[in-house]
């Protein structure tokens, strides 16, 4: 079959690659019909690749058809159309029964201190062949494939698997109070959503933060209050603006979308950059022992909220020795939730939403659809934020 693989820092090739098998009885085997390129895939082509092997294969945001299943698969059969979360969940041990999946017993990383397995996400969560494929083996098929109805296009569907439920949780865990306002810094595909999910949950105020044009416009379009970040010089001429405009307290609630993409620290940008120097596993233990990102976005939202708001993270960090402003996060009484989405725990609340009516505009979702031969082009084109692309989704 054809996959994306990754070959190093910002190069991927579509390579032939063996078929994947049922090996165990708790695997499915799915044709890929799309798969969704995510912003945290552009970690793993830059940042994170010292946790990389040539010939990994990416993606994590994929649906298709059951092509086959094991024995031990009694709810799915070949022909099902099926959405399959990005992180690989038992269903059954005691952190899934609590609504964490993503740290789920049985496919913890334990080697590398992680949680739950990811699909096509560095040796960190198991190196598990990802979905930029033709086609997609699926462990632990018996809880994790999402079935949904035949008829309507893959994008009412496709967001089911990373997008709409990290969006969600990253609401959630925002506790915005009735009537509330939120503040969301980065309107790439997550922060976009946010926006569209918090306005739907009743946030009578949203206010979105971004430097891309077409990002701003978007959001802007869906009736959020809109930032630009070039319009400001100064990080506290930004904060002053938006504190203006929420009775001079700051939002009741911040939503980070960025996570260590965000423009900052030279400092942190140097020591990833130096990090790709070093021999591979020099460079990953200078990441895990005493890695740090740019943090920008997170100091931003420390200073946005109101004293007594919450903090809630979906933008992904790695840093294991990042410097935190402590004495303010005590002082203004900020509450902090984080971690990846638990994907099953919200699709319930989530499906509903997936009707004809289309309340969170996923039909016209992305801006770019794309042939899988065409992901190298995909993945620079995403990076460097050209040609409008905010969501890209390729097809085999």
């Amino acid at each position: 079959m054809r996959a994306v693989t990754w070959q190093g820092k910002r190069d991927v090739r579509v390579e032939t690659v063996p078929d994947p098998k049922i090996e165990e009885p708790t695997d499915a085997i799915v044709r890929v019909t799309s798969s969704g390129l995510c912003g945290s895939d552009l970690h793993l082509y830059e940042v994170l690749t010292p946790f990389m092997t040539p010939g990994d294969i990416l993606g994590h945001e994929p649906m298709g058809v059951v092509e086959e299943v094991g024995a031990d698969v009694p709810h799915l059969k070949p022909g099902d159309r099926v959405v399959v979360p990005f992180q690989i969940a038992c269903g059954h041990c005691w952190m899934c029964a609590s609504g964490l999946p993503t740290q789920c017993e049985t496919t913890q990383v334990a080697e590398e201190g992680m949680g739950a397995a990811l699909f096509g996400y560095t040796r960190l969560y198991g190196a598990v062949p990802g979905g930029q494929a033709e086609y997609l083996r699926v462990p632990q098929a018996q809880f994790g494939p999402i079935k949904v109805p035949e008829g309507p296009p893959d994008d009412r569907f496709l967001y089911l698997s990373d997008v709409l439920p990290t969006a969600w949780q990253a609401v959630q865990y925002a506790a915005v109070p009735p009537g509330g306002s939120v503040a969301v810094l980065g309107l790439g595909p997550i922060g976009d959503m946010s926006c569209r999910v918090a306005l739907h949950r009743g946030a009578a105020r949203v206010i979105g933060v971004d430097l891309v044009p077409e990002r701003l416009q978007r959001a802007r379009d869906r009736g959020v209050e809109v930032f630009d970040l070039n319009e400001y010089d100064k990080h506290d001429d930004l904060v002053d603006a938006i504190k203006d405009r929420t009775a001079g307290r700051g939002p009741d609630a911040v939503i980070d979308a960025v996570g260590t993409e965000a423009h900052g620290s030279p400092v942190a940008r140097t020591q990833q950059n130096a990090a790709g120097l070093l021999p591979k596993a020099w460079a990953a233990r200078l990441h895990q022992k005493v890695g740090t990102d740019r943090l920008a976005a997170l100091h931003l939202a420390i200073a946005l909220v109101r004293r007594g708001g919450t903090i809630s993270l979906s933008g992904v960090y790695g840093g294991a020795a990042d410097p935190m402003p402590m004495l303010t996060l005590f002082d203004k009484q900020i509450q902090l939730r984080m971690g990846q989405a638990n994907v099953r725990r919200w699709v319930d609340d989530i499906l509903p939403l997936l009707t004809d009516e289309d309340p969170l505009g996923v039909d016209g979702f992305a801006t770019h659809h794309l042939p899988l031969a065409d992901a190298p082009h995909a993945y620079k084109m995403f990076q460097q934020k050209q040609d409008g692309a905010v969501k890209v989704v390729m097809r085999p």
